[in-house]
């Protein structure tokens, strides 16, 4: 009877059955904007993911369990983020979330996750306040507050801007907060603003600002905008005779400006720990993967996702799981603050958030930014 036992347990393992008794799937649920304005983004988020979804499981998974991705369309609406939050969390019960892509879209879902004391996850939302939210928030996008200042000064140092003019969508929590940061940033440089202006999500006429800031002679535009609106901006700019510098945030920084910029897209300066430039061992072996999967260049949000895949996976390896989906869940809560990660934006490590009440809240990304000006159809790094 021994004999037998032993024989049949030698067929199994031979066949990987037994390895695959003990494995599981990590559910995780991924809600981006793969249509409506913001898709741009999302699309590259998700292509990042799954490329780094996929390495891990073919390189064994982590720790023998495959990661599975449950993909959702969250479509850049405030309402369908909570709407696929709640889905994801309560009803697929995945074991984190990342997402959503806009930062608007985040301050309206991420209570949920902090409410199910589930993992929000965010690669790409950099307004402030949102790792505020709980000790369950986090994200390996690098804040507005961090980059902009940065940009500015550099872009100073090489053109030798002494005054700007600003324009910055007021209807949105990402480029309003953008706003407030270059404001910040310009005041303790000591930079004047010759005017302000404003528009709104969706608009195409810029004319009537631009015609404005002309007036006021400004050596630089600084911009706080998403692509949709940057990237018909700089044309415009360019079309009223304007010449000047663009200096941009976080959502200006894609190889997109130079299919929606077309010749116009020269002379835009943008900060991100991300830059397809850096070529580092880590973020050469990222690029030529993803270019052979997608046939296209990655942009800094597919390199974003694609570090957090592994940030996350390397958590998850010192977490032991028990199929308690709640346990698990706080686990690799506990398991993500500790972790540090060296991949394509470089050096990544947690640094904890304070919350509105003045206690430790959630975790935002300690990275030093990389400041690139576009020139000739790409950008090219600027110390």
């Amino acid at each position: 009877m021994k004999s037998t036992m032993t024989k049949l347990l030698s067929a199994l393992v031979a066949t990987g059955m037994v390895a695959a008794a003990h494995a599981a799937d990590l559910k995780i649920g991924v809600a981006e904007a793969l249509s409506g304005g913001a898709a741009q983004y999302g699309a590259a988020i998700k292509n990042g993911f799954q490329l780094a979804a996929d390495e891990i499981n073919l390189a064994g998974g982590v720790n023998g369990n495959k990661l599975v991705l449950q993909i959702e369309d969250e479509q850049g609406k405030k309402e369908e983020a909570i709407n696929v939050f709640k889905k994801l969390i309560f009803q697929d019960k995945v074991l984190m979330v990342f997402g959503p892509t806009l930062s608007n879209s985040a301050q309206a879902a991420d209570p949920i996750a902090q409410a199910g004391k589930t993992v929000a996850f965010g690669t790409s939302n950099t307004a402030d306040g949102i790792t505020s939210i709980g000790d369950y928030i986090f994200r390996n996008s690098v804040t507005e507050a961090d980059v902009l200042p940065e940009t500015i000064k550099v872009a100073a140092k090489h053109t030798g801007i002494k005054k700007v003019a600003v324009l910055y969508g007021n209807d949105d929590v990402f480029t309003k907060s953008g706003y407030d940061n270059f404001k910040k940033a310009l005041e303790d440089l000591k930079i004047p603003t010759t005017t302000t202006e404003t528009f709104a999500k969706g608009d195409v006429d810029f004319k009537a600002q631009l015609t404005k800031i002309k007036a006021t002679n400004p050596d630089a535009i600084v911009l706080s905008a998403l692509i949709a609106e940057g990237a018909p901006i700089m044309v415009q700019a360019r079309q009223l005779g304007i010449n000047v510098p663009f200096i941009g945030g976080n959502g200006m920084n894609s190889v997109k400006i130079f299919d929606l910029a077309k010749g116009s897209s020269d002379g835009l300066w943008v900060g991100s720990p991300w830059s397809i430039e850096n070529n580092t061992p880590a973020n050469t072996k990222f690029i030529a993967a993803y270019k052979a999967k997608y046939n296209v260049a990655p942009d800094q949000f597919a390199a974003q996702s694609y570090d957090a895949m592994y940030i996350a996976a390397d958590a998850l390896k010192n977490v032991k799981i028990s199929g308690n989906l709640e346990a698990d869940r706080k686990a690799l809560r506990d398991a993500l603050p500790k972790v540090t990660h060296e991949g394509a934006t470089g050096k990544f490590a947690f640094r904890q958030a304070m919350g509105k009440n003045g206690k430790p809240a959630g975790y935002d990304a300690q990275q030093a930014p990389i400041v690139s000006v576009t020139k000739g159809g790409k950008y090219v790094i600027e110390k």
